[in-house]
């Protein structure tokens, strides 16, 4: 899995981490391993600047993702996952740290990175929650990936509860 994380924010970001959950959410995913993904880390007024010109919407937003090859995961276990560029990620520290310390289970700036780099990949392959079941199940699934990571690190205490919207 080829995975750049460029940060651009003047943040310190816990690179790798990012890093880290992006190849266990693709790995978890089945998505092949050649495939490509770009996480680019930018501050608030780029944010609001790919916000405005992307979506419309005024504001910097937490987090973006720009598909390339459009792939999904293998609808069958035996199936071989087609190898291709899943696109860019875009995470805005400022508004994850503010998302973290206004959760109802108080949480990290990285540790909102890391949940919305999750929701970013999840958003590269096809996931959604504009509808209450696409809701429903993309959190359930982000949730899962983020424990299961959490647990293979042997990170302890709550994961933190989904603040993107």
């Amino acid at each position: 899995m080829s995975i750049d994380v460029n940060n651009e924010s003047g943040t310190e970001v816990d690179e790798q981490a990012i890093l880290d959950i992006a190849r266990y959410a693709l790995a978890r995913m089945r998505i092949h391993p050649l495939s490509e993904l770009s996480v680019i880390v930018v501050d608030a007024d780029a944010m609001e600047q790919l916000h405005i010109q992307w979506m419309d919407l005024p504001g910097p937003t937490d987090v973006m993702s720009f598909p390339m090859d459009e792939l999904r995961p293998p609808s069958k276990d035996d199936d071989e996952p087609p190898q291709g560029l899943l696109g860019d990620i875009v995470l805005c520290p400022e508004v994850a740290k503010k998302q973290g310390e206004e959760a109802p289970t108080k949480h990290s700036m990285d540790e909102e990175l890391q949940l919305l780099t999750v929701h970013g990949v999840l958003h590269l392959l096809g996931y959604d929650h504009e509808e209450p079941d696409e809701k429903a199940e993309m959190f359930g699934l982000q949730a899962a990936i983020v424990d299961g990571w959490r647990a293979e690190k042997g990170l302890t205490g709550p994961s933190p509860a989904p603040t993107v919207s």
